[in-house]
């Protein structure tokens, strides 16, 4: 997969409106580790490359890299491989915040306004969601799912209102960042991603063996010596903080979360040490994948990445649920 996320990512540099050979592209990552200056016709196609392709594509590749790992937590955590990040409404808050930062068109934080908002909305509603779903000192999985659910339906609502509240910039702003996009990624993007990002990640990893042993059952879990309750929790937490971060930066992208780690599991098997880093790498591959036909499905035009991950996403979702019902596993576990 990682050969698979390099050839996306050259292939991705490459096309667009204005089409950069492989050989230009190669030479102007090599002038730049060199000190070199680009002369006559690179100057064009370096000041493509390094002010609008490149921090296009490093960011859609964290924000893949996110979503790929919080569903795969999200899956470990309830049990089921159709959980993901949005289960709780964590999509769903980081949204919330991200349209309160447009309608309102506060610069507190400058640039980083809307993915601050964003990023402390999905850490305010999990926490929420996890303190409504506790009864007897501990969050069992199915009132988390149904506190979930209906704290999600409440930020629709808000979301709603908040477009309504909007002036017509505002309204299309919110519409168009919904879909998705990677569209206006910057290095200044990049760079307040990834300390964001590289905290959930490291957290998601350090976890690992333990999910593998929650998948055993909670008494087989406590057995062992894990403390189930913080488990979820620190579990949900890093979720909280990779998803924030991806819809802070790239708008509600469907799906990913969902796919990807199913997939693998498949491929894989369903140890989480093994599965949480491939679904990271799986999640930057699809987003990249995406990205490219974003960008060149319609010429002169730059379509919302969500389009095509629930192009993809939907019937998948479909085959996994039906999958499900015939095994007799549609309850939640």
């Amino acid at each position: 997969m990682m050969f698979g996320v390099l050839g996306v990512s050259v292939f991705s540099s490459m096309v667009g409106q204005f089409e950069i050979p492989a050989s230009d592209v190669i030479r102007a990552v090599a002038r730049k580790f060199s000190g070199g200056a680009p002369e006559g016709g690179d100057l064009l196609s370096d000041s493509v490359l390094w002010n609008v392709r490149f921090p296009r594509i490093v960011l859609g590749l964290v924000v893949g890299m996110a979503l790929g790992a919080s569903g795969a937590m999200m899956q470990a955590v309830f049990g089921n491989p159709l959980a993901e990040p949005g289960v709780v409404g964590i999509s769903a808050g980081a949204a919330v915040g991200a349209c309160v930062a447009i309608v309102l068109g506060t610069t507190i934080a400058g640039i980083f306004t809307v993915p601050l908002f964003a990023f402390v909305a999905a850490l305010g509603v999990t926490a929420v969601v996890y303190w409504l779903s506790r009864t007897d000192g501990r969050a069992g999985v199915i009132a988390m799912i149904l506190t979930g659910i209906a704290v999600t339906a409440v930020a629709n609502a808000v979301i709603a209102m908040l477009v309504f509240m909007a002036d017509s910039s505002g309204r299309d702003q919110i519409v168009f960042w919904q879909m998705g996009s990677l569209n206006g990624a910057t290095w200044t993007a990049v760079a307040s991603s990834l300390p964001a990002a590289a905290i959930g990640l490291v957290g998601a990893l350090s976890i690992a063996g333990s999910l593998d042993l929650l998948a055993l059952g909670e008494r087989a879990a406590q057995h062992s010596g894990i403390h189930v309750e913080r488990l979820r929790g620190i579990a949900i937490a890093c979720t909280a903080i990779l998803t924030g971060t991806a819809v802070a930066h790239a708008g509600i992208i469907a799906f990913v979360g969902l796919i990807v780690p199913h997939v693998l599991r498949l491929a894989l098997g369903p140890s989480n040490r093994i599965l949480i880093p491939a679904s990271a790498v799986g999640g930057a591959l699809l987003i990249a994948a995406s990205d490219v036909a974003a960008r060149t499905v319609v010429p002169f035009a730059d379509l919302p990445i969500g389009i095509f991950t629930a192009l993809v996403g939907g019937p998948t979702f479909f085959v996994l649920l039906r999958r499900s019902l015939r095994q007799g596993e549609a309850a939640w576990s």
